[in-house]
């Protein structure tokens, strides 16, 4: 047992039946030698984007409060890296040492993210961007190259365009053999009307293009290579240093919601989008955020639906007004000023009403998904989509909780340990805190194997059937992928 009564991580693992996949590690660019080493890889240009990241973040902490809340700059994460666990902090530099402490906190295999990389999707020049996420992936999969059976790391795609994400998935895929892919998302767009009326304010005004519904460009093509190249697409985007999110003072109220404003807002997009329903084989996840922000999403989804599905708005379409007894009841019960209103306009209570619906080709908010029976909405939203899990989070139990969700779904949630970042003191402490579900009876066994193992291996393994192979959890895997009976393909080969 450790100082908080916990069992080890090594014990805990001894018990459980399956293996455990850690579905969102972390790793730490070492700043010096990173920069230097995308220099070497991809000039001047990529170390120059790589360093623009961490830029902001020093320029900010390097201001006074009263600075800081003149210009209205949020307060960034100071100290936000392990220290005085000086093993953690080498764990998280280090793959070699992560790859010999995997067993040591009851991991057998880990995808890993990268840190400052998390951003690198997101700069806003295009040639540096490109140049930036083709250097850092060179970097990644050259770090990683000797630990396949055990860690494979994301590579980092952009979406400012679907062809460069194409672009650079491709080259992800077929050159450097990555098999986990992270989108950027919520891309920055110039608001045209303002660019055009004020050019000075133009590039303070943007909107955020959520890839799914009403974006700048058709996404459809990257998710038809995702699907073509077996790749789970996965978005690690945050929403910080966006308003509300803008408290000069308070990293706290600034951080708290963030990656679950920022995945509500892509998968929501996704949803309404029909992607889902285009695209059924491909499975999307949106990470660090929790399950709770995608319960409440899913729910309200469901009760929109009942309420504004184009058969439901019948109930509120002005033309089923029944006039003549608006106008008795008017008579019987209202004020005069009232019923002359109403006279006036023949009934109507506002007679532009039938009309005013916003120039709608198709009244259906839903008709991309092509809803044919409640169950639809279940199906196209509970099925593709995963949802990254941090250990401690005990609104975790509800993705399991059948008598709450709609339809009896379980959503998908998936176990991200978060290490190498400020909300994991200990790495020995996630598996125990995870399984604390299980010990105070929120969650059971199975529910459990599905959190930290088979979830992953539904999500990865969906389209590409191979991922696993030659890793340490090969055979579990392949017998998950056998009992959710998901077919081999042209994706099976790939490993």
């Amino acid at each position: 047992m450790d100082g908080n009564g916990h069992a080890s991580p090594a014990q805990i693992r001894a018990r459980l039946t399956h293996p455990v996949i850690d579905a969102d590690g972390h790793w730490l660019e070492y700043g010096p030698v990173v920069s230097e080493q995308l220099r070497r890889i991809g000039g001047d240009r990529a170390t120059e984007g790589f360093l623009s990241i961490g830029r902001q973040v020093r320029e900010s902490l390097s201001m006074s409060v009263a600075e800081r809340r003149r210009r209205r700059i949020s307060q960034e994460a100071f100290w936000s890296s392990p220290e005085k666990n000086t093993r953690d902090r080498a764990t998280a530099m280090l793959p070699r040492l992560l790859y010999e402490r995997l067993g040591e906190l009851g991991l057998d295999f880990a995808v890993l993210y990268p840190t400052v990389g998390l951003r690198v999707p997101r700069i806003a020049d295009d040639q540096t961007r490109r140049a930036t996420c083709r250097a850092f992936n060179i970097l990644t999969a050259d770090y990683f190259r000797d630990f396949t059976d055990r860690i494979t790391p994301a590579a980092v795609i952009p979406v400012h365009t679907p062809d460069e994400a194409i672009e650079e998935l491709t080259y992800c895929t077929q050159q450097l053999g990555f098999k986990v892919a992270m989108f950027g998302s919520m891309v920055q767009r110039p608001v045209d009307a303002v660019a055009t009326a004020d050019a000075e304010a133009a590039p303070f005004v943007t909107w955020y293009d959520t890839l799914g519904l009403d974006s700048e460009y058709d996404y459809d093509p990257l998710w038809a290579k995702c699907t073509e190249l077996g790749i789970a697409p996965t978005f690690h985007t945050g929403f910080r240093r966006q308003s509300p999110r803008l408290s000069p003072t308070n990293f706290t109220y600034n951080h708290i919601g963030h990656f679950a404003t920022a995945g509500d807002a892509v998968c929501k997009a996704l949803f309404l989008g029909g992607v889902t329903r285009r695209f059924p084989d491909l499975r999307f996840a949106f990470l660090e955020g929790g399950v709770g922000w995608a319960c409440i999403l899913y729910a309200d989804l469901v009760g929109h639906w009942e309420k504004r599905n184009r058969k439901a708005l019948e109930h509120t379409d002005p033309r089923a007004l029944d006039r003549g007894l608006l106008m008795e009841l008017a008579r019987k019960y209202g004020r005069e000023d009232i019923v002359a209103a109403l006279s006036q306009r023949d009934g109507w209570p506002d007679p532009d009403a039938v009309t005013r619906t916003g120039g709608l080709a198709d009244l259906d908010d839903y008709s991309a998904c092509r809803i044919e029976r409640e169950e639809d909405l279940r199906d196209l939203f509970a099925t593709p989509f995963y949802f990254g899990c941090e250990a401690d989070d005990p609104m975790n139990t509800w993705a399991f909780d059948r008598r709450v969700n709609p339809f009896g779904a379980r959503l998908n949630a998936l176990f991200g340990s978060d290490i190498g970042h400020f909300d994991v003191p200990d790495m020995l402490e996630v598996l125990p805190e995870a399984y604390e579900l299980v010990e105070d009876g929120h969650i059971t066994a199975e529910d459990f194997r599905d959190f930290t193992f088979a979830n992953a291996v539904r999500m990865w393994g969906a389209g590409n059937p191979g991922f696993f192979n030659g890793t340490v959890v090969e055979k579990a895997a392949t017998a998950v992928l056998a009992e959710t009976s998901i077919p081999a393909g042209p994706a099976a080969a790939r490993g």
